[in-house]
């Protein structure tokens, strides 16, 4: 049987891997649902209508199988990290229980007016339910990345003896709750849902304009397409930059406050200055391949750029290497090939919107086969950048689960057998995969239904049909 420890840090990496997708979709959904509801009321054109309801449908099948899954995780706590719980239960519970009643019913209260009420409230009123259903969104993401992000920088609290067990006792809740990894988490993950979600939508609106325009099949409603290419590509040449610039910073102030976690990002593993940035390096040995932790590397890189990076523009900064510090360094090949996958994903979305923009500038948008295609390919790739970024994040802080106060080691759950962990570990495996599976082709079923049809709108009888949608209807 698999090692306790081992098998409950995988199925907690599994169920986050697969919990993460849902949120990330609703998130990045919600500014442009609040977007198009705004645009529709305030113009009455039926294409406002029609994006509002194709996406808020994915909005609502993504909220629902997210919650699901959030549910999930918290109850792991309580099954394979007991001990965790107890130690830190005082701090971790709070967020926990203010995302459940501020957020969550926030956002399922006013989700219920967002998707049926259409034709039962104000337009005024109706607007309202699209803030509250984001802002709950948004405000569920607070919640959790405080109570992360004290886990990555401890703030505000003691270590106190409470019936012969260690636990955190608050001293500070809002040097806690603020403590300095919070914005930077919160800027970074928001900036990249919705960044995640304009490619989404690029890609999906891409497969319909290239369709049409490149290979001259008649598309019903490919107005509708056409704008939501237009919309993705100015969020995405909004936010692909932000995040490089952003990321720049957070990396610095990773260096700053887990100087461990950055040494495995570089894989430094002796204290040094002008250290490069490594694009890729590999094993000098072809034995130490499925060692995470091997030294000895033969790399290609830039001459000072990772001590460019922690310090803001020095390249003679010195890197604490890993052998430097007390505790056992993390799988270093994961953290290190996670954080340049991540990187690399983000520069090419760069290049994604710079192209786009230029083809739209000239245009061309909609007859860039090369594009379309390029945009399609990396629909769900912001998603994947999200997922090895928090491979960085929870990896590279290993083998702390709170850094600098606990062990993951210590916060398993001391009565848990090696049976209990590992068939909890296969069951999940196989229900997440189902259930990802059916998430898939749900989400694929309504786009291949597409927006719904002008005859369907309640704005039908207050505008005509463009003339694009007329050409395709015939």
């Amino acid at each position: 049987m698999v090692d306790p420890v081992l098998a409950s840090r995988l199925q907690f990496a599994l169920t986050t891997i697969v919990h993460i997708i849902f949120p990330v979709m609703s998130m990045g959904l919600a500014p442009f649902l609040i977007y198009f509801t705004w645009k529709e009321i305030r113009t009455e054109q039926p294409v406002y209508e029609q994006l509002r309801r194709f996406w808020t449908r994915i909005f609502a099948v993504s909220f629902v199988v997210g919650t699901v899954t959030g549910l999930v995780l918290e109850f792991e706590f309580g099954t394979n990290f007991a001990a965790f719980s107890t130690t830190a239960g005082e701090l971790f519970g709070g967020p926990l229980a203010l995302e459940g009643m501020m957020a969550f019913m926030l956002e399922a209260t006013f989700l219920g007016i967002f998707v049926f009420g259409r034709d039962r409230v104000s337009d005024r009123l109706y607007f309202l339910s699209s803030i509250a259903v984001g802002l709950g969104t948004w405000l569920s993401a607070v919640w959790i990345l405080i109570a992360n992000s004290w886990m990555q920088t401890p703030r505000g609290f003691e270590i106190v003896v409470e019936n012969g067990q260690r636990v955190v006792k608050l001293t500070d809740p809002l040097a806690a709750y603020l403590n300095p990894r919070f914005p930077y988490m919160f800027v970074h993950m928001q900036n990249a849902a919705v960044e995640s979600v304009a490619l989404f939508m690029a890609g999906v609106a891409a497969y319909y304009v290239f369709r049409h325009h490149v290979w001259g099949y008649p598309i019903e409603h490919i107005n509708v397409w056409e704008k939501t290419l237009k919309i993705a590509l100015v969020v995405l040449l909004i936010t692909a930059p932000l995040q490089v610039i952003q990321g720049d910073e957070y990396a610095r102030h990773v260096s700053e406050t887990q100087p461990q976690k950055f040494a495995a990002m570089e894989a430094v593993w002796e204290t040094d200055s002008y250290v490069p940035e490594y694009i890729v390096a590999f094993p000098t040995d072809v034995n130490d391949l499925l060692n995470p932790r091997t030294k000895e590397l033969f790399g290609i890189g830039i001459p000072g750029g990772a001590s460019w990076l922690a310090s803001g523009g020095n390249p003679q900064a010195t890197i604490r290497g890993l052998e430097s510090f007390s505790t056992k360094a993390p799988p270093v090949a994961i953290v290190f090939w996670a954080f340049r996958i991540m990187v690399a994903l983000g520069f090419w979305f760069i290049l994604l919107a710079v192209w786009g923009a230029y083809r739209w500038w000239r245009g061309e948008l909609f007859e860039d086969d090369l594009l379309h295609k390029a945009l399609m390919a990396s629909s769900l790739l912001g998603f994947l950048a999200v997922e090895v970024g928090w491979i960085v994040t929870e990896v590279g802080r290993q083998p702390w689960v709170i850094q600098g106060v606990m062990k993951t080691s210590a916060g398993v759950s001391s009565d848990l057998t090696g049976a209990e962990a590992t068939f909890t570990l296969i069951g999940f495996a196989t229900g997440y995969a189902l259930l990802l599976s059916l998430y898939t082709y749900v989400v694929s079923r309504i786009i291949r239904e597409g927006p719904p049809s002008y005859n369907e709108l309640r704005l039908s009888d207050r505008a005509p049909p463009s003339k694009t949608e007329v050409t395709s209807s015939d």
